[in-house]
């Protein structure tokens, strides 16, 4: 008969990252115990909250499963010597369970043994033992092994866990499953919430366990605790009359904070106002983790009130009062650091920054800041943007790092960029300039949006290349999972911008050739690599990043297939990285005829793998007609030729979706011509030119992609 099982660690207040990531490792952690031990189960559900971690597992087995199999033992050799059996053999019977002549020799294949040959077998026949018996010490195996970044001991210090159990519930159905974690013996008493229902709780059967926490105020389920908090929120806020601002770091947090969550509503002084919204906003959510509410859709213009998720129901106004003395003195700080940083001098923070060091290998911000503008200015003449927006986007460098020495970044560095722009705007700078100033940090994560505008977007690249060109140049990249420069995140930052501008000029430009250029920036400092080191590094990692922009998008199929790939165009061999957009709507077309499965798919693979041998020989070149003798010669020309003007400009996915129709027909009549001419033909004087003509018709493909490389 299938049971409920319920394994319930009570213990003092977890933080909030240790409730979420060991609701994460739970499951498995006891899906793999279980596994290990045959015992048959259902659904396995983490429950949670900061004063307990908990897993119910469906569908239990009264009893783990029988076993009845054949083992192999030790080879023939060395179980028996002169007839009789070595002490390798008892072993073997001993660990089996049965006597020496129940056991046999085998002649037994490779994929029967390591090695083929003759093997001491014999039955190994276990009836299973009752779930119960065996639990006890697995559930303690896997409370032992739940995964804390930072764990503590207390009393006699025998055990590590996140922070000290108090008591334990473990139940297979109605009967107490006995185990010993942490000098705590199991029972079936829980206990309920610390303030609303403080008494001991008995557990009679597993599957009662939400129901009876519920009614002790702890929802347990933790996306169940996160839609009563919400909902809570939202009516406190509509109440209000405004909007919650839903940031959803903020919800994470707040749902592993409580065990039933309760809004207290709190308020502020209404000339706080005068601040912005950003600075409202960080103050509220910083340690005090509060949502602000919003007048409507505007992220900007905010209520003076704030709501608290609070554990507790009772006295909400004294909790409320205490809120409000700590906003209020959140509020006042801000207020402060807001009005000295705006009597300070844009010019005099720009001096400012040559007391913050970049890196000490790479010299200050200020001296960031001055690469930034002559980068800034290389990249707007490589765009062709008009003598406007360069003086834009050079005053918005000068401008850009300046809120780093400001007291308002000091306390909340969350607002670097946001308070540039404020302080920008202050001081009367042009509203290009100041949203260039807020915007080149974006995209900020993995999916946000990109900088809008010609002067914001020039000077995002600009900062990321200059980062990455530097930390290279002395030896930084990233190893393994540590990148404490956040280099992945800048290349991936500096790739979105190329691959999402919708701007035929940041797709022309070229990506290695900015880091050339910003390699210059550092003359005279000390680096370990040279330019062309550094640059053909910083090609390998690029390359690396865009290939799985390019598998997220189109497969990983067409992504190996292009960037694998190279243009070959004017006697010149370049890689895909160079121009990211072009790889990107390569990728995007052959993506498209792969999920369609075109038939001529197969044979350009084929043509593929024929010319790339030919092209290791023979000096591609474009060869005329006249060159060559066999009839067959002159269609492969044509091919070439039509195949050469279809590949030789592949700046989007229209020419793209073009080129791979001239190369579906190649595909099919030059596998046709390899049937049946002899290209490679030593009696032929032409040959020669018939090998350098197919090497170019092979470069000609890899402009799209190296098909070879599709399956």
């Amino acid at each position: 008969m299938a049971q409920a099982l319920l394994f319930e660690i009570g213990v003092e207040e977890l933080p909030s990252s240790f409730v979420d990531a060991a609701l994460v490792a739970l499951p498995d952690l006891l899906r793999n115990k279980l596994l290990a031990l045959r015992v048959t189960h259902g659904e396995v559900r983490s429950l949670g909250t900061p004063r307990r971690l908990a897993v119910l597992v469906h569908d239990v087995a009264d009893a783990q499963s029988d076993v009845d199999e054949e083992v192999v033992g030790p080879p023939e050799t060395a179980a028996f010597k002169d007839g009789k059996p070595t002490k390798a053999a008892e072993a073997f019977a001993q660990k089996l369970g049965v006597a020496l002549d129940a056991i046999a020799v085998k002649e037994l294949t490779a994929a029967q043994a390591k090695k083929p040959g003759r093997y001491v077998v014999g039955r190994r026949v276990e009836k299973g033992k009752p779930s119960i018996e065996l639990l006890g010490s697995a559930l303690g195996e896997v409370a032992g092994a739940i995964p804390f970044r930072k764990s503590m001991r207390w009393g006699a210090g025998e055990v590590a866990f996140g922070r000290p159990v108090q008591w334990l519930v473990a139940l297979l159905d109605g009967r107490v499953i006995d185990l010993v974690f942490a000098g705590i013996t199991s029972g079936r008493a829980s206990r309920g919430h610390r303030f609303l229902s403080p008494a001991s709780i008995e557990i009679a059967r597993a599957d009662e366990y939400e129901a009876r926490m519920r009614e002790a105020h702890v929802i347990v389920d933790r996306s169940a605790r996160e839609a009563v908090m919400m909902e809570r929120v939202v009516a406190a806020a509509t109440q209000m009359g405004g909007k919650a601002d839903l940031d959803p770091a903020l919800i994470r947090d707040n749902a592993s904070l409580v065990e039933e969550a309760h809004v207290v509503v709190g308020s502020f002084d209404p000339k706080y106002l005068e601040l912005p919204a950003a600075v409202i906003r960080a103050a509220a959510r910083g340690h005090q983790k509060y949502f602000v509410v919003q007048k409507g859709d505007s992220a900007d213009e905010l209520l003076p009130g704030y709501l608290a998720v609070a554990n507790t129901a009772q006295k909400p106004q004294n909790v409320a009062l205490g809120n409000d003395r700590v906003m209020r003195a959140r509020m006042a700080d801000a207020k402060f650091f807001f009005d000295e940083d705006k009597k300070q001098e844009q010019e005099a923070r720009i001096e400012k920054l040559s007391g913050i060091v970049f890196h000490n290998r790479l010299g200050t911000v200020r001296e960031k800041v001055d690469r930034l503008r002559l980068l800034v200015t290389y990249l707007c003449e490589k765009l062709g943007l008009d003598a406007v927006v360069t003086k834009h986007a050079q005053r918005a460098t000068e401008l850009a790092k300046n809120d780093l020495v400001s007291l308002m970044v000091g306390e909340f560095p969350e607002l670097q960029g946001i308070m540039g722009r404020v302080y920008a705007k202050h001081a009367g700078e042009a509203a290009e300039t100041c949203d260039a100033v807020r915007d080149h940090y974006a995209p900020i994560g993995a999916d946000g949006p990109i900088a809008l505008g010609d002067v914001s977007r020039v000077v995002a690249l600009a900062d990321r290349i200059d980062t990455l060109v530097g930390c290279f140049a002395i030896g930084l990249q990233p190893t393994g999972t540590a990148d404490p420069y956040a280099l992945r995140r800048a290349t991936i930052g500096a790739l979105r911008t190329l691959l999402e501008s919708a701007d035929a000029r940041y797709a022309s430009l070229e990506l290695l050739a900015c880091c050339t250029y910003a390699y210059a920036g550092f003359s005279g400092k000390k680096l370990d690599f040279s330019e062309v080191e550094t640059v053909a590094k910083l090609g390998e990692f690029m390359t690396e990043r865009l290939r799985g922009l390019l598998e997220s998008k189109s497969g990983r199929a067409a992504a190996d297939a292009v960037l694998a790939g190279h243009a070959f165009v004017r006697g010149k061999i370049s890689l895909p990285i160079l121009h990211p957009a072009y790889a990107a709507a390569k990728a995007k077309a052959l993506g498209d005829i792969i999920a369609d499965k075109a038939p001529w798919l197969e044979k350009a693979r084929t043509v593929a793998k024929r010319l790339s041998g030919i092209s290791k020989e023979a000096k591609p070149e474009l060869v005329s007609k006249s060159d060559l003798s066999k009839p067959t010669d002159q269609a492969i020309v044509d091919l070439v030729r039509e195949l050469d003007d279809k590949t030789k400009s592949l700046v989007d996915e229209a020419s793209v979706r073009t080129a791979l129709q001239a190369m579906g027909t190649l595909a099919e009549q030059v596998e046709k011509i390899f049937v049946e001419t002899l290209v490679n033909d030593p009696a032929d004087s032409s040959t020669p030119k018939r090998l350098a003509l197919l090497s170019y018709g092979a470069h000609c493909m890899l402009r799209i992609a190296d098909f070879s490389r599709l399956a």
